[in-house]
């Protein structure tokens, strides 16, 4: 058969253009394939919650040696509050906006402390008590600081004498700052001086309960092997309007409840005669073991692992995420690659934004 030349060349041309056409389109295609993925993966969750503080003017301006701070202090017949924050802390926020507006608790800082700020990532030289130099971020983790504000008082001596980890009403901030203003470490334990001076605003007569709370005879004893699930102790106590506000704020959302699944929990009332066998396999009751475990405030919520170690404790006043985080924190075992909760809490929520997860930190 004969073939024109000129038709076959432009035969060849015809195949050439559509095979070009052909590739042009795999190309569009397979890029408004790969933006319609983009743009379903950027579905991003959002993040709320976060606040900017001011800190007051009259915050000491340090030079961060402690050593000299503490013992202009004790000439000034004052002590020493450090107050470690982070940016967008919202607790910190409230501390300065809620705490540090109110006339009493202002007029007995300024008379009794002087007050240092710290920012717990930052990369300032502090220098301790003993002369030893460390960044901001550095000290705030040799001192284990998990929460901001976290607030850390030293004596005459330079001796630290109370740490507050987290934030704390106005109430029970200002019993706390009484009680190391007045030298009261000389006289009674903080856990007592606090029972003393804990105002009556509840009603409730009795602990409330919850149906994931385990029933009595409590035996938790964990020295003869490993529990399959971690452990979280409620200590309570009756009439207690903070212990009211957990319940019906942070224990009733769902997801609280799903983490609180995944745990035994228990609750005790930090006062009472409840016998138990506690963790070291040592026969206590309720107030004794709180005793030993240093529980000051209802509520408080102590976290341990399946080993029966305590990981972290929530003694301050918490909204959902955080309480959350603290849950997860403890079950997902994250605690034994990253020490710093913080940072844990940090990476938790940018996870949950990529889920397409909307995080409210203050919810």
């Amino acid at each position: 058969m004969f073939v024109n030349a000129e038709n076959l060349k432009k035969s060849a041309l015809a195949f050439m253009m559509l095979g070009l056409i052909i590739g042009i389109s795999g190309v569009v295609m397979a890029q408004q394939t790969e933006l319609e993925s983009t743009a379903s993966s950027s579905e991003l969750g959002t993040f709320s919650g976060a606040k900017t503080t001011e800190y007051p003017s009259w915050f000491k301006e340090s030079f961060l040696e402690f050593a000299d701070d503490i013992e202009e202090a004790a000439q000034a017949g004052k002590r020493v509050m450090l107050v470690f924050h982070q940016d967008g802390c919202p607790y910190c926020n409230l501390l300065v906006e809620r705490n540090l507006s109110q006339k009493n608790i202002v007029d007995l800082i300024q008379e009794k402390f002087d007050v240092i700020a710290l920012n717990m990532w930052g990369d300032r030289e502090v220098v301790t008590v003993e002369g030893q130099p460390f960044t901001e971020k550095q000290f705030a983790a040799a001192l284990k600081v998990q929460f901001t504000p976290t607030l850390l008082f030293f004596n005459e001596q330079g001796k630290p004498i109370l740490k507050l980890n987290g934030y704390l009403p106005p109430d029970e901030f200002l019993t706390a700052i009484e009680f190391v203003a007045e030298r009261q470490e000389k006289i009674v334990s903080y856990r007592e001086y606090v029972r003393a001076h804990t105002p009556v605003e509840s009603s409730a007569n009795e602990l409330i309960a919850e149906p994931f709370f385990l029933s009595p005879p409590y035996n938790l004893d964990r020295t003869h092997g490993m529990s399959e699930r971690p452990l979280a102790v409620f200590f309570e106590q009756k009439q207690c309007p903070n212990c009211e506000t957990l319940h019906r704020k942070v224990l009733i959302d769902p997801d609280t409840r799903q983490l609180l699944a995944r745990f035994d929990v228990i609750q005790l009332d930090m006062w009472s005669d409840e016998p138990l066998v506690s963790i070291s396999g040592s026969r206590k009751i309720a107030r004794e073991w709180a005793a030993d475990l240093d529980v000051a405030y209802a509520p408080t919520i102590v976290l341990f692992d399946r080993t029966g170690t305590e990981v972290i404790r929530s003694e301050a006043w918490f909204k959902i995420f955080h309480t959350q985080s603290l849950l997860d924190y403890v079950y997902s075992e994250s605690f034994r690659h990253e020490p710093s909760f913080q940072r844990y809490v940090s990476a938790r929520a940018d996870s949950l934004i990529e889920q397409g997860i909307d995080v409210d930190i203050w919810r």
